[in-house]
């Protein structure tokens, strides 16, 4: 079985933004990683038709929508991403680093099942809203 040291995980580029790095890897069955933000980083809102998604928090606070929602999270939380389901943060406290999961796990790149939304900059000015 196979066991990763944080020491010596390599990051690897995101597919859709290759200047993030980040420490990601495909099973068999699902995706996981440890992603890293800094301030000015976050993708956009966006949801995906395939991957469900979790991510446990471990530094920083985000402001972070689901849905119609907008909630404060921070290290510790835990949130479930429902599939089709409209998401996105926006960075309170940097930086911003989280451990996810995703399935299925595709080719075991975080970000291959992302889609854009039409309503980005509204959905952009609601998270900037919040403090």
């Amino acid at each position: 079985m196979p066991v990763y040291k944080a020491q010596d995980m390599q990051a690897t580029p995101d597919i859709k933004r290759p200047n993030i790095m980040m420490n990601q890897f495909g099973g068999e069955l699902i995706k996981v990683g440890i992603v890293t933000y800094e301030s000015d980083e976050a993708p956009p809102p966006h949801y995906h038709p395939k991957d469900e998604q979790w991510v446990y928090m471990l530094e920083g606070r985000v402001a972070h929508l689901l849905g119609d929602e907008i909630i404060i999270i921070g290290p510790g939380d835990l949130v479930h991403i429902p599939r089709n389901t409209v998401h996105g943060i926006r960075i309170l406290e940097s930086p911003c680093r989280f451990f996810t999961c995703k399935s299925p796990a595709g080719s075991g790149q975080l970000s291959e099942d992302y889609t854009d939304i039409p309503n980005v900059d509204e959905l952009n000015r609601r998270l900037a809203e919040v403090s």
